[in-house]
């Protein structure tokens, strides 16, 4: 990506956050990232497309990095500690997009239909995890998409506790409140 391209896409991602999708304007957009209208319509034809990278982007970034860590972990109780470590780190490293995700995941609206697809689809992959740790008598036998939506919500619940508290938070902590507490409900012992 471009750096004009960067700087729009990563502008529109705060406004959108701050102000919602449909409060968002082309107009505050380039105003803020400081480029003109022309240079965004050379890269984005309409506001629907920027938002539509944002969630392609994002997911992509996300599932990347889950990819990333679990391919190297041999059982699935290390693929889940690897899980939490990084959705932990990605609601205080994009905070910002993950707002936009969840606040547009409500409704029935394109937009919204494709921010859920985006987040099922992401919880497919938990689930699929939580699948072989079933199979593998590592996990306790249950629904297993109810039990990796659980950890996907109690994971991305930090996100509500960075913002009730407005302050930084301490990853280490967070993520070793919820490997204990996901752990005590998911482990065969």
């Amino acid at each position: 990506m471009n750096r004009t391209k960067r700087i729009i896409f990563n502008t529109a991602i705060k406004v959108f956050s701050e102000k919602g999708y449909d409060n968002a304007s082309i107009d505050e957009i380039t105003a803020i990232a400081g480029v003109a209208k022309g240079s965004l319509y050379y890269h984005f034809a309409k506001k629907e497309d920027i938002f539509d990278m944002l969630l392609e982007e994002g997911m992509k970034l996300l599932s990347n990095n889950i990819e990333l860590k679990t391919k190297k972990c041999k059982t699935a109780l290390e693929k889940i500690k690897a899980l939490i470590l990084i959705q932990t780190k990605v609601v205080v490293k994009y905070e910002d997009f993950l707002t936009v995700v969840f606040a547009e995941e409500w409704g029935e609206g394109e937009k919204n239909i494709k921010c859920r697809n985006a987040v099922y689809d992401y919880i497919s992959r938990i689930e699929e995890i939580v699948k072989e740790g079933i199979e593998n008598g590592e996990f306790y036998d249950g629904d297993t998409e109810a039990i990796a939506s659980g950890i996907f919500g109690t994971t991305f619940s930090s996100l509500i506790y960075r913002l009730k508290k407005n302050r930084e938070v301490d990853v280490d902590k967070i993520y070793n409140g919820f490997i204990d507490y996901v752990m005590r409900a998911i482990i065969k012992n």
